[in-house]
């Protein structure tokens, strides 16, 4: 068994990433295979609405027919077993090399028929986790649990399974007093401390809920 981890965050070991290596932990202790990719890494745009997947009898039906450095992270999501995607939340939603990523990865499957059917060759389960420096009752004010709900929408109907963890009120900065910011840095620290090792927790056992399904 194979899990593929997505990272759509700039940071390459901060909470995005911290949350994607421990669910990629807790796949591994299943005994899957794991890797994690940095989308900051690629070089790619989004989709170009060509609709090349969508021509009738065209070579890239069913694929995006848009050739850059992520065409091969597409290629390989095929061949895995399990998909992470990781994304901090900037201005109410995924970052744009996420937003973009989504768009190549989505929409190439969707088939425009009544039933919205996928083409996708295989079920694919997908854990989705979201980090945000603003607190719960501010996401929700934002509707950002809206936009949460319609990702999860969309992955579970184009690929058979999505869930999501949703990791609020971050740690953002390594020394608060640099930066210009309103913030109580006392309880930020203190819920760095003692409430993302739980969250550390959920995303392992996300990484484990993930090839657990897969095997049952």
């Amino acid at each position: 068994m194979e899990v593929l981890a997505i990272n759509g965050s700039p940071r390459k070991q901060w909470n995005t990433a911290t949350l994607l290596h421990k669910a990629l932990e807790g796949a591994s202790s299943q005994g899957a295979e794991t890797e994690l990719i940095n989308l900051y890494d690629l070089n790619f745009k989004g989709c170009t609405s060509c609709f090349g997947c969508k021509l009738k009898n065209g070579k890239s039906y069913g694929r995006c027919a848009y050739r850059d450095e992520l065409s091969p992270v597409l290629d390989r999501i095929e061949k895995v077993d399990a998909l992470i995607l990781g994304s901090p939340i900037y201005l109410g939603t995924v970052t744009g090399e996420m937003s973009s990523f989504l768009e190549r990865f989505v929409f190439q499957y969707l088939v425009y028929d009544t039933n919205r059917s996928s083409l996708y060759p295989k079920k694919l389960p997908i854990g989705f986790i979201y980090t945000m420096g603003a607190k719960e009752d501010f996401m929700k004010f934002l509707s950002i649990d809206q936009h949460i709900e319609l990702n999860e929408m969309f992955l579970g109907r184009i690929f058979g399974s999505s869930e999501s963890l949703v990791v609020t009120d971050t740690y953002q900065f390594d020394d608060y007093s640099k930066y210009v910011n309103s913030f109580n840095v006392e309880e930020k620290t203190k819920i760095r401390k003692e409430v993302f090792p739980v969250d550390c927790e959920k995303a392992f056992d996300l990484g484990v809920r993930l090839i657990k399904n897969l095997n049952d």
